[in-house]
Parts: C-alpha cells; sequence; structure tokens
C-alpha cells in the first residue's frame, strides 16, 4: 500500500515539473529585427544590497508581460505571412525582461543600440549611418521605463511604440521625438475621472497614487484640475512601490487610517498593479469600510486583485479601461503554442532559431515561462487587451512598408536606417484588421475609454460595460449595482449641490467646502452651483433664491383701492360741508354776521376751498411730470385765495383794534368793492411765485425702485426745495400775518370776537403743516401722495372747522344774535376809555 502510494506521488510530481520551451520563443532572426521590452518577471531579489555591477534577475513569473510578449510574437508571425503588408521581407524580433525595474531595462536597451551584427555602441559625433541592433522598439509598459528609454532612443532617433506608456511628460515630442504609444496619454484618464465624478456628483474625494512616474504624474493632474471642477480632494497620499521595504506595510496602514478618518465614500487609485493589490489587501485586512473605487485597467483589470480573499468587501470598483478591440484568432494561436512547446521537435527547432541570435550577451528572457501552463494564464488571457502591443508591431510594420517602397507583390530588401522610419509613422496613418488608425501630433493615438463595473454573479467576477468615454461620457447608470443596501448611489459631497437660485459659500479650509445660500431679493442665479448672484436690473425685482428676474409693475395710488376710496369719501365730505356752508352764507349774505365776517369774500374763500378739495383728485392714478407740477400750484392757488380773504379781514380788525385813528383812511381800501384788488394782489402775487417754482424746479415724476419689493413706486419728488419753499412760504407768510393780527384782539363778552375764529383757522393749519412737512420729507412709499391728499382735506376741514362752521351755528341756531348790536361794535366801535 505505501509503495503504491510513494509512486503515485512521484508521478504526480513529475507531472508538476514538466516543462515547456516557451523561454525559446522571444527570439527570431529576420531581415529587420524588432526589440520587445515585456515585465516577463517582478520582484527583484537583494537589488538594495547589489554592490557590483552583476545581473539582477528576477524572482516571479508576471503572467501579463507573458501574454504582451505573445502578443508581439503573433502580430510578428501574422506579419510575415501576410503576402501584401511585407512580402519577401521577414520581420525578426528579440524580447528582453524589464523586470519593472530601470536597471534591467537599461541593460536591454543598451542592447538594443549596439552596432549590427557586434556587441559595441559605436562613440561618434555623427550617427545617421549608424545601423542599431534593432529597426525599432516596441515597449517598455511602466511610464518611468519609457522616460529612461525614450531619452537613450531619442537621441539615435530609434522609433519607440509603448503599448502601456501614458504619462502626459512623453507627449513632449521635443524630448522625446522617436517616442511613440498606442494607448492615450493620461489627461485623457484624468478628464474622464473628473467627469465621472461630476457625473454622480462625488465632489469629496479620497485620491492615491503609486510613487512612479505614472502615479505621481496621473494624481498630480486630477488634483490639478479637480478646483476647476468642483471636485475637493479630502485626502491624498502616495503608495511606496517598494513593496520589499519593511517600512512600506506601516506606510500602507497609515494612508488605511487615514482614510477611515475620513467621511469620504470616493477613492480614486492611480496605481500599477502590484501597489494597487498591496492596498487592497491591506484595506480588507484592516476592515477599511466599503466605498467607491475607481482606477484604471492598470490594476481593475488585475486577475490577482479580483482573486483577492474577500474582495468583494472593498464596495463598488469602477474603472476605465482603454476601449480595444480584440485580436482575431490570438485566444487561439496562444492555444496551440503551449500545446505546441510540450512536444521535442517544435522545441528544437525553436532553440535551433533562438541560437541565431548571436544574443548570448544576456540570459533567457523568461527562463520562468517554461513553468508557466495554460490554465494558470487562461484568466489573464481572457481579459487582458493586447490590442496595444498589436497596433505597435502593426505600426512599425506600415512604416517599413512605405520606406522600403512595398508594392502588394514584393519589398526590395534595401539598407534602412531605423530613423527613416519617422517620417512615415508621424505623416501616413495604417490600417489593422480593417479598422484606421494614426499617430496624433503628440504620437499617441486616443481610442477612447471604456467605463467598466466590477459585477460579482455567484462568487465570478464579470466585467459589465457601462459606459464609454471619447471626449464626453456616457453612462448607463441602471447597470450599476452599488455597495449600499438599496443599491442606490452613495453620497460623497463635501457640499450638496447648490441649486439655480442659491450660491456657493465657502466654509473651512478647503476652497470646495461650501454652504448653500439663498440669492438675496433683487438677484438670482440661474444656473447650478455658481460662486455669485446676478443683480437684477433696476427695472425688474427678483424674489430670495430666484432663478430670474421679473419686470416690476407701476405703483401708484390707484382709483379703485380702499386707501384712495377712503380720502375720496373725505373729499367728498368736506365739499359737502363747504357747499352746504356756501348755500347758508348765500342765503344769509345780507344779515350782520355774514356781514361782519367779510361779506361775499366768505363766498370766495368757501369757492377757494371748493378747489381746493377737489385739488385731491390730482394725486390719483399715475402721476406724470406735468401733473406733479400742477398739484403744488393748484393747491398754493388755492391756499392763497382762502387765505387772502383772512388777511384782509386780518388787517381790518388790526387798523380798528390797535389804529383807530387810521381806520377812517384805510378801512374802504378793506369793505366793499376795494378789498377783491387786495385778494387779486395776493392771487397775482402767487402767481408770480409760481411762475418762478417753474423756472427753478417744479416737482417731477420719479421712479422709485428701492422703497418696494416689487414694483416700481411712481411718485413726485422734489426737484427744488428752494423752489417749494418760495411756492409754499408766501401762503406761510399770510398766514403768520394773520394770526400776528388776531390773536391778541380783545372783545367784551356782549360782542363776537371775529378775530378768533382767524387765529384758531391759522393755528391749524400751521399744525397740520408742522406734521406734513415731517411726514413728506421723509415718506417714499406709495402713502406720499395720499398724505398730501389727507392735508389737503384736514386744512380744508380745519378752516370749515374753525371759522365758517361756528358761524353757520350762530345763523342756524342762535338766530337771536344775528344782529347789528352784537357784531357792529366788534369792528367798529370806538375803544373805550379804559382801553386808551
Amino acid at each position: 500500500m505505501v509503495p503504491t502510494l510513494l509512486l503515485g506521488l512521484s508521478f504526480g510530481y513529475a507531472a508538476a515539473q514538466e516543462t515547456v520551451c516557451l523561454s525559446a520563443q522571444f527570439r527570431s532572426p529576420g531581415d529587420y529585427i524588432l526589440g520587445g521590452l515585456f515585465p516577463f518577471g517582478m520582484d527583484i531579489v537583494n537589488l538594495t544590497a547589489r554592490t557590483e555591477p552583476t545581473s539582477v534577475k528576477c524572482e516571479r513569473l508576471f503572467v501579463d508581460g507573458l501574454i504582451w510578449a505573445l502578443g508581439m510574437k503573433f502580430a510578428i508571425n501574422e506579419i510575415n505571412n501576410s503576402s501584401s503588408l511585407l512580402p519577401g521581407v521577414k520581420l525578426g524580433y528579440d524580447m528582453h525582461d524589464t523586470c519593472f525595474e530601470q536597471v534591467v531595462t537599461l541593460q536591454s536597451s543598451l542592447l538594443f543600440l549596439t552596432q549590427k551584427g557586434t556587441t559595441g555602441i559605436e562613440v561618434s559625433c555623427n550617427y545617421t549611418n549608424y545601423q542599431p541592433r534593432v529597426t525599432a522598439v516596441i515597449g517598455p509598459y511602466k511610464s518611468d521605463l519609457c522616460l529612461l528609454t525614450a531619452k537613450l532612443f531619442s537621441f539615435f532617433l530609434l522609433p519607440q511604440i509603448s503599448y502601456g506608456g501614458s504619462i502626459e511628460k512623453l507627449s513632449n515630442t521635443d524630448s522625446y521625438p522617436s517616442f511613440y504609444r498606442t494607448v492615450p496619454g493620461d489627461n485623457n484618464l484624468v478628464e474622464a475621472v473628473a467627469q465621472l465624478l461630476n457625473k454622480f456628483g462625488w465632489n469629496w474625494i479620497i485620491t492615491i497614487g503609486s510613487n512612479d512616474e505614472y502615479g505621481r504624474g496621473a494624481q498630480g493632474h486630477f488634483v490639478s484640475i479637480a478646483e476647476n471642477r468642483n471636485i475637493c480632494i479630502a485626502f491624498e497620499s502616495l503608495i511606496p512601490t517598494d513593496l520589499a521595504d519593511p517600512k512600506t506595510t506601516n506606510q500602507l496602514e497609515n494612508i488605511i487610517k487615514a482614510i477611515n478618518k475620513t467621511d469620504a465614500n470616493v477613492i480614486v487609485l492611480f496605481a500599477f498593479s502590484q501597489t494597487a493589490l498591496a492596498l487592497l489587501e491591506h484595506s480588507i485586512r484592516m476592515g477599511l469600510s466599503k466605498r467607491v473605487w475607481i482606477g484604471t485597467e492598470t490594476w481593475t483589470l488585475s486577475h490577482k486583485a479580483a482573486s483577492i480573499s474577500n474582495i468583494q468587501s472593498i464596495g463598488t470598483v469602477l474603472g476605465f479601461v482603454m476601449k480595444a478591440g480584440t485580436v482575431p484568432g490570438f485566444h487561439k494561436y496562444v492555444t496551440d503554442l503551449f500545446s505546441s512547446a510540450q512536444h521535442d521537435e517544435f522545441c528544437q527547432q525553436s532553440r535551433k532559431s533562438n541560437h541565431l541570435m548571436s544574443s548570448d550577451v544576456l540570459s533567457t528572457p523568461c527562463e520562468q515561462c517554461d513553468y508557466a501552463t495554460l490554465p494558470q494564464i487562461l484568466p489573464t488571457l481572457n481579459h487582458l487587451k493586447i490590442l496595444p502591443v498589436y497596433l505597435a508591431v502593426y505600426s512599425v510594420a506600415n512604416a517599413l512598408h512605405r520606406a522600403l517602397g512595398c508594392t502588394h507583390q514584393a519589398c526590395p530588401k534595401a539598407p534602412l536606417k531605423s530613423w527613416q522610419l519617422l517620417h512615415f509613422m508621424n505623416t501616413f496613418p495604417f490600417t489593422v484588421n480593417g479598422q484606421s488608425f494614426r499617430f496624433d501630433k503628440f504620437h499617441g493615438t486616443n481610442p477612447g475609454y471604456q467605463l467598466i463595473f466590477w459585477l460579482w454573479r455567484n462568487g465570478t467576477l464579470e466585467y459589465l460595460p457601462v459606459g464609454e468615454y471619447k471626449e464626453s461620457l456616457a453612462i448607463n447608470v441602471s447597470q450599476i449595482q452599488f455597495h449600499t443596501p438599496n443599491q442606490e448611489r452613495p453620497s460623497s459631497q463635501c457640499f450638496a449641490q447648490c441649486l439655480p437660485g442659491q450660491i456657493r459659500q465657502i466654509k473651512g479650509l478647503h476652497y470646495c467646502c461650501y454652504d448653500c445660500r439663498d440669492c438675496p431679493e433683487n438677484t438670482f442665479s440661474s444656473a447650478k452651483d455658481q460662486s455669485r448672484c446676478t443683480s437684477c436690473q433696476k427695472q425688474q425685482w427678483a424674489p430670495t433664491s430666484s432663478i430670474q428676474c421679473y419686470d416690476r409693475s407701476e405703483r401708484y395710488l390707484f382709483w379703485n383701492e380702499p386707501l384712495t376710496i377712503a380720502l375720496l369719501l373725505g373729499m367728498s365730505l368736506t365739499l359737502s360741508l363747504t357747499c352746504a356752508t356756501a348755500l347758508i352764507f348765500l342765503k344769509n349774505l345780507e344779515t350782520p354776521l355774514v356781514q361782519a365776517s367779510g361779506g361775499k369774500l366768505n363766498l370766495f374763500g368757501l369757492f377757494m376751498l371748493t378747489l381746493q378739495s377737489l385739488s385731491c383728485c390730482l394725486y390719483v392714478g399715475k402721476p406724470s411730470d406735468n401733473l406733479c407740477t400742477i398739484q403744488q400750484i393748484v393747491y398754493a392757488l388755492c391756499l392763497n385765495g382762502s387765505f387772502s380773504t383772512f388777511f384782509i379781514k386780518s388787517l381790518e380788525i388790526i387798523l380798528v383794534t390797535e389804529f383807530p385813528r387810521c381806520a377812517p383812511t384805510f378801512l374802504p381800501w378793506l369793505t366793499q368793492r376795494r378789498a377783491w384788488l387786495l385778494v387779486a394782489l395776493c392771487l397775482l402775487i402767487q402767481s408770480f411765485l409760481s411762475f418762478c417754482y417753474v423756472q427753478l424746479g417744479p416737482d417731477y415724476l420719479q421712479a422709485d425702485y428701492e422703497s418696494l419689493r416689487s414694483e416700481v413706486l411712481l411718485v413726485c419728488d422734489t426737484k427744488s426745495w428752494f423752489a417749494f419753499t418760495l411756492l409754499q412760504g408766501y401762503n406761510c407768510c399770510l398766514a403768520f400775518v394773520c394770526f400776528l393780527c388776531t390773536f391778541m384782539v380783545q372783545t367784551s363778552g356782549k360782542q363776537y370776537n371775529i378775530a378768533r375764529g382767524i387765529t384758531f383757522a391759522i393755528l391749524t393749519y400751521f399744525i397740520i403743516w408742522i406734521f406734513f412737512v415731517a411726514i413728506f420729507t421723509t415718506l417714499k412709499t406709495v402713502l406720499r401722495p395720499a398724505t398730501q391728499m389727507g392735508t389737503i382735506l384736514a386744512t380744508s376741514l380745519g378752516i370749515l372747522g374753525t371759522y365758517y362752521i361756528p358761524k353757520c351755528y350762530l345763523i342756524l341756531l342762535k338766530p337771536e344774535l344775528n344782529k347789528v348790536d352784537y357784531f357792529q361794535h366788534s369792528i367798529k366801535e370806538e375803544p373805550d376809555e379804559d382801553s386808551q
């Protein structure tokens, strides 16, 4: 039993150790040799302890690099078997390992630059006729290695076509004139990421990059454009690339702890697969909460990343991968190659072809490849993009076709210098599998990106396409199943997106962290996330948080509004009282009371009060410049007409009481028909002052946009206070003279005091005008014309109530007092001895 078990184990061990001759597949002679730089291995042993310039070897196989190299081999085999591209010409190839290290890459690059047929590099002032060992170089993959080799190859103008170097530094054709790439530059990738973040409203972001040229370049460019895209960086860091360094573990743990402290739910990761895998493994081990991870094909398409234990716990993964078609026949080619590599006859032929290359200066490119199995590489083979390598080979082949002057039947095998290919690579497009490609002015191609989503089905990862990016991003959001309980899009915002009608108000130290503040009145914001409200024009208005301005409606004292109706009712009452008083005075015109009060002058005064009351109608309705002028003039003339009757009566009283000896001489001018001359003189002076008022600065129509919220207030404003004072001041002077002439007059108890009525009428006028002036000079609302109407009505009622209505009372209710003796002595008697 035991021997049988041991025999079975020995056969199993022997089967496990069975090798293939893949290591002999990476060199082949030809008329023109293409060099290849591929990362066959990784994890260099004791690089830091290297004290002598000895050879450097990698410890483990990198399956992606093996498949890329097979892609180059497949493309060259296709070209050599083509009867139209390079008929009669055979392309050879010489592929070498880069180990993702500059030391290893530089060694292979120097070999490519050795003069054809030798192992040395000639030192010369002119390399025009210098022919390196290879015609062109395919690779390397990493951007930092491309920077190293591009400087070296550009000195010799040796065409170099990278299938992975994407940093923007390599777009500088002055520094790297012979460098080309079949992948988009990182600017396109960063722009795609920024549009994705804006599409989902994510503006509070964590960004992590590998500490190499690719990670630093992509992350630096992303951070630089984040501000302009309203994206705020909550935390940023770089992952060490030397994963063998003991300090790296502590640095990764510190990064995870810092991420855990932020409330950002989106992580943008610019890193190659090894460094990205290290970060993901530590995130899972340290229990980092689920987040949205946004990455590139350097790690999102990595089979090793998908096979990390409990990888589903990291959250949602979205990745931008180059939009590239499949390479027909490649999958079958690899399968057949693994099958053939197990046969001795095929392996002997491969080794024989390998020895013809005379490149024994370097060891076998990929010793670990001999232990690779088809099941081992199939997961990577199914999703790895081979097209960039495939295009790189075909771009050289098409340039050779034109440089050699090939036809579809034959190619002349003429001597050709490597630098002669550059013109044809810069100028002419090339066709691959029916699709046209060409290098742009930065020596790159940009087929666009595809957005993929990690979809897990029963524990199996599927790379689901959910969007595309060329110049703009298009996403099928419904296909993305986020890690949230309801599978809805998670939020990752330092601020809520400001709606139209709001503006951003920055808070804290982060320039893009802000609160949303409503636009104040009379301003608006028509778009989202604006930083400033736009002011409305003065003829427009806007409410708080408005998205547009509205035209203001005109506001003035309308005929149908309650305040106007109340004032008009007051005017009607005043007119009724005035007319009734006038009728009473007219009916009793010859009675002693009416004659003592002024006779027909009373009727004229009441007529002027009637006109004054009617002038209230001038303040209702839409005003104009002319109407504003007329309002003040009509009021001043009507009031002057009323006060002129008081003025005549006051002079009469002062003559009789204070200057009795002069009374017989001057009284005839204050009574009878001559009194009308004095009334006319008063009105004439007031008319002259009205003319001066018009010339100096009459009231004018003003559109007030400040007083009312949504309306433009049309009011009459005072242009010249001097002109206004001149117009109304004359009436004040008349009133003051009347007051001085009457307030000290004394009569006996048996006689009626005519002067007292004038005194109280004038006092009422002054009190009303004190309040009016105080209100009129400060009031800027629609109540201003209403105040003027109220003042007119109050003045009219005050004069009626203090002067005319008491006399009506005596006429109607005390007719026994309406006799000559009761009124005659009050104005015509001689002063008694006591008064002398």
